[in-house]
Parts: C-alpha cells; structure tokens; sequence
C-alpha cells in the first residue's frame, strides 16, 4: 500500500494492488473507487481530502 497527496489539488490516493483498473465507482461526488477486474480495490481517490478531514492521516504509534 501506497499514499500520495497532491496538496496543490488537495487529493489523496491510496494505491492498495498494482493490478491493472477495470472500472471506476463513484461513491460521492469526491470519493472514488478503483476496481481490478476480479472485483478487488486497486485505489481510492478523495477530492478535497484535507476539508473532508481524511488528510493529514494519523498514525497510531501503539505497538
């Protein structure tokens, strides 16, 4: 898994499979969800991700 912010644009993605994208799911105007063709998550993208509260991500430090 990988996490990439564009601050410029305020979007986070989050790269869950290299697997190839077969579709795209809108699942509000600024999430979305990627699709390998056996049904898996490849990534999701949020718009706005800082004003919707999903970036900075925390991190937990409990072991």
């Amino acid at each position: 898994m990988r996490t990439t912010y564009d601050e410029a644009d305020d979007i986070l993605v989050v790269h869950l499979s290299d697997k190839p994208i077969a579709k795209e799911v809108s699942q509000d105007w600024n999430t979305y969800i990627s699709y390998a063709e056996d049904g898996t998550i490849i990534e999701i993208v949020i718009l706005e991700a800082s004003k919707q509260g999903a970036w900075p991500l925390l991190r937990s430090d409990a072991a």
